[in-house]
């Protein structure tokens, strides 16, 4: 599997945007409202993949729970896989905790499904389905 991107949750796009504009040397993606998640999100292009940058809409949100326990940082690795479903259920087969059963509507227009950091190591884990 390819790497797709990495999710990095921030407080404010627009504080976070301009410092990794500067570290990336690349524009950011339009500002993207992810409802079925409750962020608001950009992507950085990568040679290897995307940053995406994820700000909660709401505090009870994952990444607004995320942000209130941790603080910003490295929230998910997303892995591009030509079915979500399919490896959703290879994690479960294996004995993994799942926090997505099927894939679901996630950004770019793209079916995405997480599997619970348990089933790797403390990572949360997400397959993005897509070219």
């Amino acid at each position: 599997m390819e790497i797709d991107h990495l999710g990095i949750a921030v407080a404010s796009l627009a504080t976070a945007v301009p410092a990794w504009t500067a570290t990336t040397g690349t524009i950011a993606s339009p500002e993207e409202e992810v409802p079925a998640q409750s962020v608001r999100v950009v992507f950085f292009p990568t040679p290897g993949g995307h940053l995406e940058l994820l700000e909660p809409t709401r505090p009870d949100s994952a990444v607004g729970r995320f942000l209130a326990q941790r603080g910003p940082g490295l929230h998910h690795v997303a892995f591009a896989v030509p079915d979500v479903d399919a490896a959703l259920a290879a994690v479960e087969r294996r004995g993994g905790r799942l926090i997505d059963r099927t894939g679901r509507p996630g950004a770019r227009g793209r079916t995405v499904g997480f599997a619970h950091p348990s089933a790797h190591a403390g990572v949360l884990v997400e397959f993005v389905e897509g070219p």
